[in-house]
């Protein structure tokens, strides 16, 4: 009796559809034709014999049987990329291809000053980068999406393991020539919750923030609308109130051209720790020290 297995192919494109619960974007996100990935699935249900996908005009919804076989797919998909990473690791080190998901409030801050050297030094490494919210990131790690994740702890982040790229302070950043402005750091206690901008909900950055400042009613009092730290400095340039910087944006120049000043903020907690992290006992973890340790010189 023949078995037919399922390809790789297909498991790719079912967990695609499941994950964007449409089929034109799973097939974006495969690259390919939207007929192509129907086809696939289609062709994998027959070789099951089993429905899937309930399919109709507007919805997409998985069977029970489907669930089970997307969570199956997952780890079965996650210990092909570990294979391709095994034979990868027999090379050079930090070579061939590594794609590693970085947050909004790292990526255009860090990146711009380590890439040109990375690229430099590191010419057999193909290093392809994914801007994700930090929610996002690990769940793009645990299932084989990304390779690694620059992010900012703490942050629940499952099972992993992590290198430590550096301390990152947070500052207060408000218009100039507040009559408020200390002439070093700022208390948490000065904060005016009325007046606090942050980040919308999934930046861990809002969380950082709160957590340091240890002030239960700027919780509830603070805005929460900005959609980049960008954004929320431009709000600040026109009089909308203050917000918190990390420093290495500060360093980056995000103020450059604008009237508003950035203090330290002063608190038990006042910082974040930048890490990278990868899945456990992936075998490139060689890799990825060797990469934390170019993060940290750049």
């Amino acid at each position: 009796m023949t078995i037919y297995l399922p390809t790789i192919k297909q498991l790719q494109y079912l967990v695609a559809l499941h994950e964007k619960g449409h089929f034109g974007r799973a097939a974006e996100a495969c690259f390919v034709s939207q007929s192509t990935l129907s086809a696939g699935i289609r062709e994998l249900e027959s070789l099951l014999d089993a429905t899937l996908v309930e399919r109709s005009r507007r919805v997409v919804r998985f069977t029970p049987l489907g669930n089970a076989v997307v969570a199956k797919a997952h780890r079965l998909l996650r210990e092909a990329e570990e294979l391709s990473d095994l034979v990868q690791a027999s090379g050079k080190p930090l070579a061939g291809e590594l794609r590693m998901s970085v947050i909004p409030t790292i990526a255009p801050f860090l990146l711009p000053r380590i890439l040109p050297r990375l690229r430099k030094e590191r010419p057999n490494l193909k290093l392809f980068l994914r801007e994700e919210l930090s929610g996002d990131a690990v769940e793009s790690l645990h299932h084989g999406r990304a390779d690694c994740v620059l992010l900012a702890l703490p942050f629940p982040t499952g099972e992993v393991e992590m290198e430590h790229i550096s301390e990152d302070r947070l500052f207060v950043a408000f218009p100039e020539n507040d009559p408020r402005d200390p002439p070093d750091a700022i208390p948490a206690s000065m904060i005016d919750e009325g007046r606090l901008l942050l980040l919308e909900d999934g930046h861990c950055l809002k969380e950082h923030a709160l957590a340091a400042c240890n002030r239960p009613e700027l919780r509830a009092s603070a805005t929460v609308i900005g959609t980049s730290l960008h954004t929320m400095v431009q709000m600040v340039d026109n009089g909308l109130g203050l917000t918190m910087l990390p420093e290495m944006a500060i360093e980056a120049g995000i103020l450059r051209g604008t009237h508003v000043v950035a203090r330290p903020l002063k608190a038990k907690h006042a910082s974040r720790e930048i890490a990278l992290i990868w899945r456990r006992n992936s075998p490139r973890a060689d890799d990825f020290r060797l990469l934390a340790q170019e993060l940290r010189a750049g």
